[in-house]
């Protein structure tokens, strides 16, 4: 029996690619989101995109980013996404990217008195972040100690609002849809970088390559430009 699974494994795809990928992300609208019963959101469409493209059986699951993240470091067949690529990450994944190269900024309540410059004057505040979000790491590594960090995206926004901190960190795109429906407003650029698929170190490479060769024709076809248009933000050249 198992020499004829192995002929039929040499004859035919096998092992990993008869497996499911199971992809985590967070509630993060309008990037990542649960609507109902259903998954939606910019990045969520391009995921879709790209494994109908190549053809392999998958899950989305909306997790606390933390968890989410967790998963992907020690689940083998584990991505999540929207993942920021840093130094830090670079060697704990195998990376699909870009899912958009984005600018993350604080912004701070409209009416707080809150004013910064730069990121030096920012420091003497209290900013709010997510565990295990990359931004925890690069508020850390830019020297800021004043810190409150949240389970979640939406539970530091509610902090925001509610005057319980001063500022957050948060992707300008996002931004850009949100200041039409919150009393926000930014204060000063935090970082910039790449936002990708993150994949459990034990992935294997020629699946990786197809996924990120049909990421890169999302791109090149303008189909990535124009998800994020349907979901309100103008992804710049």
């Amino acid at each position: 029996m198992k020499k004829l699974l192995l002929l039929a494994c040499l004859a035919l795809p096998c092992a990993a690619h008869a497996q499911t990928i199971n992809f985590t992300t967070e509630d993060y609208a309008p990037f990542n989101y649960r609507e109902g019963k259903e998954i939606k959101g910019a990045t969520v469409e391009q995921v879709e995109k790209v494994m109908a493209a190549i053809g392999v059986d998958y899950t989305i699951e909306v997790l606390p980013w933390a968890r989410a993240f967790g998963l992907a470091r020690t689940a083998p067949m584990t991505c999540v996404f929207a993942t920021a690529h840093n130094s830090t990450r670079d060697p704990l994944f195998k990376w699909i990217e870009p899912l958009l190269i984005d600018r993350n900024i604080l912004i701070t309540r409209k009416g707080s008195g809150v004013i910064a410059g730069n990121l030096d004057e920012a420091k003497k505040y209290t900013i709010g972040t997510q565990r295990e979000d990359y931004t925890e790491t690069t508020l850390k590594e830019k020297g800021f100690t004043k810190l409150d960090v949240a389970s979640d995206f939406n539970a530091t926004l509610r902090k925001l609002l509610s005057g319980r901190i001063d500022m957050m960190p948060i992707s300008e795109l996002y931004f850009d849809k949100l200041k039409a429906d919150q009393p926000v407003e930014m204060v000063t650029v935090l970082s910039a970088q790449p936002m990708g698929i993150a994949c459990e170190k034990s992935f294997p490479d020629d699946l990786r390559a197809k996924m990120q060769a049909a990421l890169d024709k999302l791109i090149a076809d303008g189909d990535q430009k124009k998800i994020f248009l349907k979901y309100g933000m103008n992804l710049s050249d």
